[in-house]
């Protein structure tokens, strides 16, 4: 389904910002947008726990936020969290809550790398058309992306832990800025950027794009104080060095081009850009003013166009890990008419089309495994899927997607972290899926309904099938088995034996 409005909100280490749009002929028109510095960052203590002052200030914000968002469909909305709740230790239960005070809509944790990938086509889509190849800077709250690409196809992505909030309170920490601090942080920042150098130094390169705040503030620094008319250049990085060390402190920041807002957390956004100046050989960036939420929004629109960047990686790692094509189809095929089953006398509808997607890419992703060894591939399947990184996928996504790929096979006792019985029903006809094309070959099944109530499953077989077919017979015994361990039986009925 498409919308004419959507929205995106972006819950970073620094601010959480919102943006509502309205689209026309795949084109993105701003309608509104509402920003709120939060510094969510600056609540994180020496054991990563956010404080509580943190969480009542991402609270407020987000009931706000709530209020705007209202009447919005659930699926014209998406809100992604980054480094911050990626970390948090308290992140499980503070999400929750603010899923709530946002008005229902659900939060996803984004991993560093997708983030990139976000980032890039945001920006892409905010700059005029080029064959060059871009490498895009975004220095967020808690961590910065790099990413090397081309038109709207990102090529290379790297997120680094060093953010302007983290650093101006790890070097900063009494608000004086001096030679030595500043020499610190930029020394710890080059040491972080020593992983992505041979990568991303210049010459990969022909264009650096900086992204967000630190990037935009830098730049108009630079511009409104004579120091470049050519956006953020080296120079001019020294000369704003001059400026800072110069008034000494956070607090008495006065800068033409420095907003209020910002001044907080510019030193340790200023170190971090300075260190990827003089590691990475720049020169001089440019400014786009798409970065994260704007790269939400196109990604949503692909969405919603059937150009979804989830298809892709999916496709891209059925190739790299050899998938049976064939055979995956087969269980797609099977497993998707047994889920549609379940779900047919449900009034209102239990599953939508979320639904149907995770079974079908867990379908077609189920025995990547197998490029690990065949011995329990099950369970190399889901941690391959748990921890890569797979562009479009948010993590709670790729946390779904690991634990149908674990359960398609084996003692489903072990799976004691599925406690949703929709979960269950895409975990049954996923089994099912693989049990009856365990010979790999195109045989012809026979009708087959898969029901369920109060008590458990139940799979009616047509024409006398399972006399005729003793190891499949066997199998679904077992299988009935594993599904009494979990209290949810599985009762097989051959209909032709029962009249």
């Amino acid at each position: 389904m498409e919308y004419s409005t959507i929205a995106a909100v972006d819950l970073g280490s620094n601010s959480f910002r919102l943006q509502v749009a309205r689209v026309v002929d795949d084109q993105i028109y701003p309608l509104d947008t509402l920003k709120d510095p939060v510094r969510l960052g600056a609540g994180l203590n020496n054991d990563e726990w956010l404080d509580e002052a943190a969480q009542q200030r991402a609270l407020d914000c987000l009931r706000r936020f709530g209020e705007r968002l209202r009447g919005l469909p659930r699926e014209a909305v998406r809100v992604v969290g980054t480094n911050t709740l990626r970390v948090a230790r308290n992140s499980a239960t503070l999400i929750p809550q603010l899923e709530e005070a946002l008005g229902g809509f659900p939060i996803e944790i984004i991993a560093g790398r997708e983030e990139a990938r976000l980032i890039y086509l945001g920006a892409a889509h905010s700059l005029p058309a080029s064959k060059e190849k871009r490498m895009v800077v975004d220095i967020g709250g808690g961590s910065t992306e790099f990413i090397i690409g081309q038109q709207l196809k990102s090529q290379k992505t790297e997120s680094l832990y060093m953010g302007c909030v983290s650093y101006t309170l790890r070097y900063f920490p009494d608000g004086k800025i001096t030679e030595k601090a500043l020499q610190a942080a930029e020394t710890a920042a080059r040491i972080e950027l020593q992983s992505i150098v041979h990568e991303f130094f210049a010459g990969n390169w022909q264009q650096a794009v900086g992204t967000s705040g630190t990037a935009r503030s830098l730049q108009d620094i630079c511009e409104l104080n004579d120091f470049s008319t050519n956006g953020l250049t080296i120079e001019g990085m020294e000369k704003i060095r001059e400026l800072l060390l110069k008034q000494g402190n956070i607090a008495n920041l006065k800068i033409n081009g420095l907003r209020p807002d910002r001044a907080p957390v510019i030193v340790g956004g200023f170190a971090i850009m300075s260190a990827i100046f003089s590691e990475l050989g720049i020169r001089v960036m440019t400014c786009a003013s798409g970065a994260l939420r704007e790269g939400v929004m196109w990604d949503l629109i692909g969405r919603h166009h059937h150009k979804d960047m989830r298809d892709v990686t999916v496709g891209q790692f059925k190739r790299r890990y050899h998938i049976d094509s064939a055979q995956a189809g087969r269980v797609e095929k099977l497993a998707l008419q047994l889920f549609e089953q379940l779900n047919a006398k449900a009034h209102p509808p239990r599953h939508n089309e979320f639904d149907l997607q995770l079974l079908t890419w867990a379908a077609a992703l189920h025995e990547i495994g197998l490029s690990v060894s065949h011995t329990g591939y099950h369970k190399h399947s889901a941690y391959i899927l748990q921890h890569a990184d797979m562009p479009g996928f948010s993590k709670p996504e790729q946390l779904q997607l690991s634990r149908l790929a674990a359960a398609h096979r084996g003692n489903l006792a072990k799976q004691l972290n599925i406690d949703h019985l929709d979960e269950w029903s895409r975990v049954i006809a996923l089994r099912l899926g693989v049990l009856f094309h365990r010979s790999r070959t195109n045989v012809e099944l026979p009708p087959m309904r898969l029901r369920h109530d109060s008590k458990g499953f139940q799979l009616t077989l047509d024409s006398g099938w399972l006399h005729n077919n003793p190891l499949t017979a066997t199998a679904l015994r077992q299988e009935s088995e594993f599904w009494h361990s979990v209290n949810l039986p599985l009762e097989v009925v051959d209909e032709t034996a029962s009249r």
